[in-house]
């Protein structure tokens, strides 16, 4: 069964509704080319046949409000290009069990123009009847595996990664490989069950992060420092990594490739404006990184130890903005729009 990693629920100060300005900036950054790749490649009168309903989920959805933006901009572009106003829209928001569906379904705008349902479970395996979606989205989810790579955390392993939490700053290439690993077997799970449930000419539009989980390396520096002054043993940082890998171009050609369902309609890392990256604000990205990281680190570390974690990282503001600014910082993400055969 695949490893649950929940946003911070409900609306408190580090919760995910509040803080999730970087996934907010990936939906921005990637809105015209979402609308090129449906007035492009959509064809719903093939699909729909005799029906007027347009199915569409979002996987990996969490609590909003960045889910609600993405679905309206869909529902709007498909109506745009169709001017159909009998075309009725279902939008399945789907996440993990212990995803706060309370939260997310509070959030729901009022104004909407379409018919909201919950699917709980991972997107890692089947969600759906066969052939029921006609348009796939996912947004900053996909770069999360379903399990940390065992042999990471195996002293015996090549691919041991002994004082690191994460591939980005290891030099030991078993650590990538690992996790690349991972990723594959993974993504093969996710289009196997897609390729089922998508209807023939559906679409399906992957945005992940490319470069933003770099700063993990200030969390990892946080780690050491808890260390050397004794308030925590290594054999507990050696026995953590963060569960996420950054697809390239290749790895998403690859897996799609395999998988030979679909065709890629476009694939391509851009490099969209970025507030938060653009004016170096380190201290507003922490924050982001904390409300999609906590509970993962609380459920390793513990409630106390975690919040000094993020307290002193959050204090290292000032250091990352000037590591931000030195190493030219922008932001890139990764458009993958594909259509099922």
């Amino acid at each position: 069964m695949p490893t649950s990693f929940p946003m911070n629920s409900g609306d408190a100060v580090y919760s995910y509704s509040k803080n999730s300005q970087i996934q907010r900036e990936v939906l921005d950054g990637a809105k015209e080319m979402m609308k090129e790749a449906i007035i492009e490649n959509l064809d719903i009168k093939n699909m729909l046949s005799s029906s007027n309903k347009f199915y569409i989920t979002d996987l990996g959805c969490s609590i909003g409000p960045n889910t609600f933006n993405s679905m309206q901009h869909i529902v709007q572009v498909v109506k745009d290009k169709y001017h159909d106003n009998i075309l009725e829209f279902q939008v399945f928001f789907n996440d993990h069990v212990n995803n706060d569906f309370n939260t997310l379904f509070r959030s729901l705008p009022v104004d909407r123009s379409y018919y909201a349902s919950g699917v709980p479970g991972s997107f890692h395996g089947r969600l759906f009847p066969s052939r029921s979606i006609h348009f796939a989205h996912s947004s900053c989810a996909i770069h999360w595996l379903s399990k940390c790579p065992k042999e990471l955390l195996d002293d015996k392993s090549l691919a041991w990664n002994k004082g690191l939490i994460h591939y980005v700053g290891a030099s030991n290439v078993e650590v990538v490989n690992a996790y690349v690993a991972q990723f594959e077997k993974d993504m093969e799970m996710f289009f196997n069950a897609r390729a089922e449930e998508i209807v023939p000419g559906g679409m399906m539009v992957l945005l992940s992060p490319f470069s933003g989980y770099r700063y993990l390396k200030f969390f990892g520096s946080t780690l050491k420092d808890l260390v050397n002054e004794g308030m925590i043993d290594e054999s507990l940082v050696d026995s953590f990594n963060v569960p996420v890998y950054f697809p390239s171009i290749e790895d998403m050609t690859k897996v799609v490739e395999k998988n030979d369902f679909f065709s890629i309609e476009k694939i391509e890392l851009t490099y969209p404006k970025s507030k938060l990256v653009d004016e170096a604000d380190a201290k507003t990205l922490i924050i982001n990184l904390t409300a999609v990281l906590q509970k993962l680190f609380i459920n390793h570390f513990g409630n106390k130890i975690t919040e000094e974690i993020f307290t002193r990282t959050i204090l290292k503001s000032e250091e990352i903005s000037t590591w931000m600014k030195i190493n030219c910082e922008k932001a890139c993400q990764l458009f993958v729009a594909l259509k099922r055969k």
